[in-house]
This record gives structure tokens, C-alpha cells and sequence, in this order.
């Protein structure tokens, strides 16, 4: 044996020898890692389409059951008044300035009713930003209708802003 060793070692030299050794280790990893890692994955694709197959059997798939998981989403508990003290303290709490505000009452023929507001705000542009933002992810029957931004001097700070929002609820 160790003769054959010495022969091999002669025959292909030392960078043979490293260059076998690799393959060794090459063969070694990809039987003890890579072969159990696509087992794995096999097994993964297999729940996802089975999951996804049980998720598109969730789905409404006729227009009334869309429209009735519709109502249901936008059946919330809270009263108009609840909102209106939410988006104030969103307000308060990202610096933003809300002055006053318009409200309006728009009946729907369905069983939406429209509430929109006109509010005049002002702050920074990151301010602004973030009222905007934690408003919609906050309030989640409220939908920005018009922005409209307005800054006095190139180099002020404070931006003017007026949004046109609309809270959608329910009719009882």
C-alpha cells in the first residue's frame, strides 16, 4: 500500500494528488449537503402548491361572494367620530399641523356611504409623508382622493399642504 502511494505520488505529482483530494471532498459535500438540501426542496414545493391550490379554493369566485367579502372588509365597528379623533392624533404625533377641516356627506345608493374631508395641513415633507402614510395603513376604510402641495419660498421648510380624503363606511 504504501508503495502504491509512493508511485502515485511520483506519477502525478503533489498538485495531482490536491487535485484528488478536491474531487474527494467535491463528491463528499455534495452527498452530505446538496442532495438532502434538493430533498428538501422538493418537499417545500410540494406544500406551497398544495397550499396554494387550498388558498384559490378560498377565493370568492362569483362577483356577489367578491363583492359581499367586499362589505365585510369595510364593515368596521368604529364610528366616523373614531376616525376623525385617529387621523387627529396621526397628526399630533407626526408634528403635522391640521388646522381646520371640511366634512362632507355623501349618501351612496348602495350600502357605501361616502364621508369626505377637506383638510388643509402643514409640515415637512417628511412629516407630511408619514402622516399620509400612517393614516392609510391606520385607518383602513380611508382613501387619499387629491393631494395638492404648495410651498411658499424655495428655502422654507414647511410645506402647505390641502388633501381631499374619503372614509367609507357601511350604511346600517
Amino acid at each position: 500500500m504504501k508503495a502504491l502511494l509512493w508511485r502515485l505520488r511520483d506519477e502525478l505529482g503533489v498538485s495531482g494528488i490536491l487535485s484528488v483530494a478536491v474531487l474527494i471532498a467535491a463528491g463528499i459535500a455534495y452527498f452530505s449537503l446538496v442532495q438532502p438540501m434538493q430533498a428538501q426542496h422538493g418537499e417545500l414545493r410540494a406544500q406551497l402548491a398544495k397550499h396554494s391550490r387550498t388558498a384559490q379554493g378560498a377565493e370568492p369566485s362569483s362577483a356577489s361572494d367578491k363583492l359581499g367579502a367586499f362589505y365585510q372588509y369595510m364593515d368596521k365597528p368604529e364610528q366616523t367620530t373614531d376616525w376623525l379623533a385617529k387621523l387627529y392624533a396621526i397628526g399630533q404625533a407626526t408634528g403635522v399641523g391640521l388646522q381646520s377641516a371640511t366634512y362632507k356627506t355623501h349618501p351612496g345608493s348602495g350600502r357605501l356611504e361616502r364621508y369626505e374631508i377637506t383638510l388643509p395641513v402643514s409640515g415637512s415633507y417628511t412629516q407630511l409623508r408619514e402622516f399620509m402614510k400612517r393614516s392609510l395603513a391606520e385607518i383602513p376604510v380611508l382613501s387619499l382622493d387629491q393631494l395638492s402641495l404648495k410651498r411658499e419660498a424655495r428655502t422654507d421648510g414647511t410645506v402647505n399642504a390641502e388633501l381631499r380624503l374619503t372614509l367609507h363606511r357601511i350604511n346600517p
